[in-house]
């Protein structure tokens, strides 16, 4: 069974997809709502599978080195967030992130549970990749039986996914483009790498716009879309559009 942390902040307006929000594509209090959404659906992905839900969570005022962190109060947030899209809130665990980048923090994680706790593969996944579904987890799980490295390539050189059943070197690890500096930190490391289907992660507006065209397109032809995700979209009437050559987000 792999141990699939997500790494969920408390969607305090004005903290969350602030690329999107800084190109006007959505405000703070509409990135709050989407990042929430995304959050409930990649949880309920995950624990859909056969794989152990770990919500990693961030301390409030965490990105504000003046402010004091709050980890009870950000552990209250996320779970406000998180379980009620679950079956059985009560099986998931919440640990703190501990680690002042992405990287540092997914390899504490990582290298925390193949050493410390003794499981066979553990994975981090980013809580804006909303299109991922139970079928990707479990794809990764089958993979890490013939390679100790799986990794889910997203848009931008991203990751929305990487599962791992050896430690690799994750200083900076996940500097872009992540799928190529992970791939290779794996590979140093003497390790097999394999990948899995490319997801949007709503990291950016191209990344954003990709996802919102993704949802659509699926909506159109009426295969399975994340719920809660797209009730947001729908609400706030969000889509892709063309704009000097490039995909941006636009409003109905």
């Amino acid at each position: 069974m792999t141990t699939v942390a997500v790494f969920v902040r408390p969607p305090e307006s004005g903290t969350v997809l602030r690329n999107c929000v800084d190109a006007g594509a959505v405000t703070a209090a509409e990135a709050a709502d989407l990042y929430a959404a995304m959050a409930r659906d990649v949880c309920a992905a995950v624990e859909s599978s056969g794989a152990e839900l770990l919500v990693n969570y961030r301390p409030v005022n965490a990105d504000d080195p003046t402010t004091p962190g709050d980890d009870e109060e950000a552990l209250e947030a996320v779970r406000d967030v998180v379980d009620d899209a679950l079956e059985d809130p009560g099986s998931v665990r919440y640990e703190v992130q501990v680690g002042s980048t992405f990287s540092a923090r997914a390899g504490n994680t990582v290298t925390h549970l193949l050493e410390r706790e003794g499981v066979k593969s553990a994975a981090v996944v980013r809580p804006t990749a909303a299109l991922l579904e139970r079928r990707h987890v479990d794809s990764a799980a089958m993979k890490l039986r013939q390679s100790e490295v799986v990794l889910g390539p997203a848009t931008d050189g991203r990751l929305s996914y990487a599962a791992f059943t050896d430690p690799v070197d994750f200083e900076d690890a996940f500097t872009a483009p992540e799928v190529e500096t992970v791939t290779d930190r794996a590979r140093d490391a003497g390790l097999d790498v394999d990948f899995v289907e490319m997801l949007p992660v709503a990291e950016t507006t191209g990344g954003f716009a990709t996802l919102i065209s993704q949802i659509r397109a699926r909506q159109r032809a009426e295969l399975r879309i994340p719920p809660r995700t797209s009730a947001v979209l729908d609400d706030l009437g969000l889509r892709a559009e063309a704009v000097d050559d490039r995909l941006a987000v636009g409003r109905d």
